[in-house]
């Protein structure tokens, strides 16, 4: 019989040397880079090669398998040569040739189907911070019914939790579950880039530029794993909320738009609605390094009928409008801009009565949170100037909503003018 040596990081060690049933919860909390979520997936990936199980693996909102911890498993398990020889990874499932099944399941809308499954002998909760307590009470009550069942959950931190006098938690429900309050037979640790020894260049070099441009309270969320905490400092800071909605009869729309991605930027599309005086963000697609010649089909497969609005994208790239336009996207054309047009467009959206994002679109609602103005490293003074981060939704909403916004700045102009006169 072989040994297989495996490489995790050293703060690690010790939550994944114990074997199956020594804890009840291995719970990794920490930024970007930190490899927590690689690590969860290759482990369990292991566990599932040693013997026959059942691993369920949730996030509160999840779409498509795309959207769930799918692609992670698939190069945990691509990885190790011996690995991928056990297991039968589709494109939409995930078996071991042992008997091992990976479950994939969004929680938001599917509770109920969760509380059915049976014989669950581990659960790993992705992006935990957006899981509500009602959520984490459904779940826990069905996935614990095996003599040596755990649940891992992974998250970044964005929302610290305060007890009352009268006892109970708000904010995170997953740092009140497991930080403020660990339970029993758990082990949580944070775990960041500076922990992880495989951390590649390329994402440091982002972490750099992110260090220099970001303000530090941001820059401590994003890649240190520290709590959100700068809330004065986000442009649509109290304008927005995450709420389901259907487009009603009498809603001005669809508006379309669309940035193009870069080498570590993703491809952005929205669309929205405007209705008394308020901005409705439906659906949006992204994604990093997807190819031109994917867009007619990447984008509609998740924005339904979206060739057949018009859809305004960024004016810098012409040639990537010219592709687009003739390969399935036809009604795509660049985007008026003008000097301050993404202070404009900034006015605009905060001028409106509300912000409404639906629960699918949560990369929109990511960069709403992080999407902020400068701040004076000395002074700590927030500054009118914008961040160019965490924005490549927020840009598409606003080239969607770029001739609203352009007839709002001339009817101010004339407005000043008339004024004068």
């Amino acid at each position: 019989m072989t040994a297989a040596q495996i490489q995790l990081p050293e703060k690690l060690v010790p939550v994944f040397s114990p074997p199956r049933g020594a804890f009840r919860y291995r719970c990794l909390y920490g930024g970007r880079g930190s490899a927590k979520s690689f690590t969860a997936a290759k482990m369990a990936a292991i566990w599932g090669y040693a013997e026959p199980l059942r691993i369920l693996c949730a996030r509160e909102f999840q779409e498509s398998i795309s959207e769930s911890f799918h692609a992670e498993l698939k190069a945990a398990i691509a990885s190790e040569p011996w690995l991928a020889d056990a297991y039968d990874v589709g494109k939409d499932y995930l078996r071991g040739w042992n008997g091992t099944e990976f479950i994939f399941r969004g929680l938001r809308r599917t509770v109920n189907t969760i509380r059915s499954l049976a014989k669950i002998d581990l659960t790993i909760v992705e992006e935990a911070e957006d899981v509500p307590e009602a959520s984490w009470l459904a779940l826990e009550a069905t996935v614990f019914r095996q003599p040596r069942s755990e649940l891992w959950a992974i998250w970044n931190p964005r929302t610290e939790a305060t007890k009352g006098a009268d006892g109970r938690w708000t904010g995170s429900p997953v740092d009140a579950r497991f930080r403020k309050n660990p339970p029993e037979r758990s082990a949580i640790v944070q775990v960041n880039w500076s922990d992880n020894p495989f951390f590649p260049p390329g994402l440091d070099e982002l972490r750099r530029r992110e260090q220099e441009r970001l303000d530090p309270n941001t820059y401590a969320h994003v890649w240190e794993g520290e709590y959100l905490t700068n809330s004065d400092r986000q442009v649509l800071g109290g304008k927005w909320e995450v709420r389901e909605f259907t487009p009603a009869q009498g809603w001005d729309g669809p508006y379309q738009g669309g940035d193009f991605g870069f080498a570590q930027d993703p491809t952005a599309a929205v669309r929205c609605w405007i209705a008394d005086d308020t901005l409705y963000v439906e659906y949006e697609a992204g994604k990093v390094g997807l190819g031109l010649d994917a867009y007619a089909t990447f984008i509609p497969a998740r924005i339904p009928d979206f060739a057949k609005y018009p859809t305004r994208w960024d004016s810098a790239r012409p040639e990537n409008i010219d592709y687009i336009s003739r390969h399935g996207l036809p009604r795509s054309s660049a985007v008026t801009k003008w000097p301050g047009s993404v202070e404009d467009g900034i006015a605009y959206m905060r001028s409106l009565k509300r912000i409404v994002i639906h629960p699918r679109c949560v990369e929109t609602a990511k960069e709403a949170r992080l999407y902020s103005h400068k701040v004076d490293r000395l002074s700590g003074d927030v500054l009118p100037d914008i961040v160019d981060a965490h924005n490549h939704y927020i840009d598409a909403i606003r080239y969607a909503l770029a001739p609203m916004i352009r007839r709002r700045e001339v009817k101010v102009e004339a407005s000043t003018v008339a004024g004068l006169i």
